[in-house]
């Protein structure tokens, strides 16, 4: 999916591959779980890691590196450098013909639509109208598409503003009257002007926006390795969704993201908070039904070759992991 500009620039912040947990030495580091993240490690990440660590207190060592772009980060597992990655490699899958799988849906795309409360009460009132997304096949034009499909209706005019704060300033401002945009910045359009702007329906099974995934070779060599950290993302997945405070909890335990500031630690809870209450973690890891909607999403944005209705699943994702987790566990 198009990432939004703030991810854009914590990627300029590393301007070369940054192994965030050091390993013991060479031997000790290949018994280790190898995992690439093509992000830095953040506030918004910080639930990979936390979920890595209850892995790892079950004798699943993991290290974790970071990467400046997640397309490195994708052709690091595509090369056996890497065991687990953290992205979207539904594409590379598809085209290139790699034998990567997904395991876990770490994150949901959640977009929200946003009008003018007088010109655009509804979908409907848009039929025609003009309409501002982040960028041509962006995830944001993506998610147009699947909604103006749905309602049967036509976009009139389309323009395009990158980045969800630019769209809600044109707001503001009477530049634009509906678009598309992020969690945060549709909090500061309502918080600022609530009086005049509302959000409109969205998709009710949003894309995948992060997974988690390995080589399919791996997997089946690694089943046990594999289990545990599926069992732990599902665990904490599920826990953050009745309190979203766990992750801060934890991050203060084990001494995570110590380096930063206050400033940015103070936005760990609300971060959460409002991700959970927005359906951005599913609390049951993603699976078919998750695959299913990213079909019709990533080929709807042009990332994936249709139909999707005749994609398969077990290409793209392996189920095994994350069933047996919730054998293992309930649900």
């Amino acid at each position: 999916m198009i990432k939004q500009t703030k991810r854009a620039a914590r990627g300029l912040a590393l301007l070369s591959t940054l192994a965030i947990f050091a390993a013991y030495g060479v031997a000790n580091a290949q018994e280790k779980v190898r995992v690439a993240l093509g992000d830095v490690l953040s506030v918004e990440t910080l639930a990979v890691a936390v979920a890595l660590e209850r892995a790892k207190d079950r004798g699943v060592d993991y290290e974790l590196t970071s990467f400046a772009k997640e397309q490195l980060a994708i052709q690091a597992i595509v090369n056996g450098q890497m065991d687990i990655g953290i992205g979207t490699p539904y594409s590379v899958i598809q085209k290139a013909k790699v034998p990567l799988r997904a395991i876990f849906q770490m994150s949901r795309g959640v977009f929200f639509a946003v009008a003018d409360k007088e010109k655009y009460p509804d979908w409907k009132s848009l039929d025609g109208e003009p309409f501002t997304f982040h960028g041509r096949g962006s995830g944001t034009e993506a998610m147009g598409n699947i909604i103006a499909k749905r309602e049967g209706i036509s976009f009139g005019e389309r323009n395009y503003v990158p980045g969800s704060e630019n769209r809600i300033i044109a707001m503001m401002n009477g530049q634009i009257s509906a678009t598309i945009v992020d969690l945060a910045n549709k909090n500061v359009l309502m918080a600022k002007a609530g009086d005049r702007f509302h959000v409109l329906p969205g998709l009710s099974d949003p894309a995948s926006d992060e997974l988690i995934f390995a080589s399919a070779d791996w997997l089946k060599s690694n089943q046990e390795k594999a289990d545990i950290i599926v069992e732990e993302f599902l665990k904490l997945w599920r826990e953050m969704n009745k309190n979203p405070g766990i992750i801060e909890e934890e991050r203060a335990k084990r001494g995570l993201l110590a380096d930063q500031p206050k400033e940015i630690l103070d936005d760990v809870v609300p971060f959460y908070t409002e991700g959970t209450k927005a359906g951005l973690f599913d609390p049951d890891g993603g699976g078919e039904k998750a695959a299913r909607a990213d079909f019709d999403f990533y080929t709807e944005a042009g990332q994936l070759e249709g139909p999707a209705s005749e994609l398969k699943v077990e290409d793209y994702w392996d189920l095994g992991p994350l069933n047996r987790a919730k054998e293992k566990i309930g649900g």
